[in-house]
This record gives structure tokens, sequence and C-alpha cells, in this order.
């Protein structure tokens, strides 16, 4: 599913224009950036949770040429789906 899909769901379900549909998933997504940058965690009921991880310097290998080089410390965001969503991804 894309951005676009979003979009056109809200606007078939909700009955709201595409324009009003976009800028709802575009201030969504924004939200949801600003509070993972801000080292928060962000918990959706019935979805699951979103959080910053930080990963420490790590030895690493070029797989083309096989040198070693330094991987370095950075932040992710992983996914932890809820209990809810994985028994209705198993049913």
């Amino acid at each position: 599913m894309t951005k676009t899909d979003l979009i056109n769901s809200i606007y078939k379900n909700l009955g709201l224009s595409k324009k009003e549909s976009a800028v709802i998933i575009d201030e969504l997504f924004e939200i949801i950036k600003e509070t993972l940058e801000g080292g928060e965690k962000v918990k959706i009921s019935g979805f699951g949770n979103f959080v910053v991880r930080q990963k420490e310097p790590r030895k690493g290998r070029n797989p083309q040429t096989g040198d070693e080089l330094e991987i370095d410390a950075r932040r992710v965001v992983t996914f932890k789906p809820s209990h809810v969503l994985k028994r209705a991804l198993n049913e």
C-alpha cells in the first residue's frame, strides 16, 4: 500500500475530497515523524509500536571488495505489532 492508496481509501470511505484526504495523511505522517525524532515512542492501539533505537558503531565489510569498514552509530525505527494485529494476520 502506498501513500496514494491511503489517500484514495480515505477519500472513498469518508467522503472527503482527495485534497483533504492528502492533508490528513501528510499531517499524520508529520506528527509521527516529529514524535520519533524527539525520541518518543508512537503507540497505535490495536496496531503496534514504533520505537527509535540507538545502534552502536560496528565493524562491517564491503561485500564487493571485502574491505573492512566502520559502520557509524545511528538511530533506527523499529516496529513491533500488537497482539491484535498479530492475531488478525494469523486467522
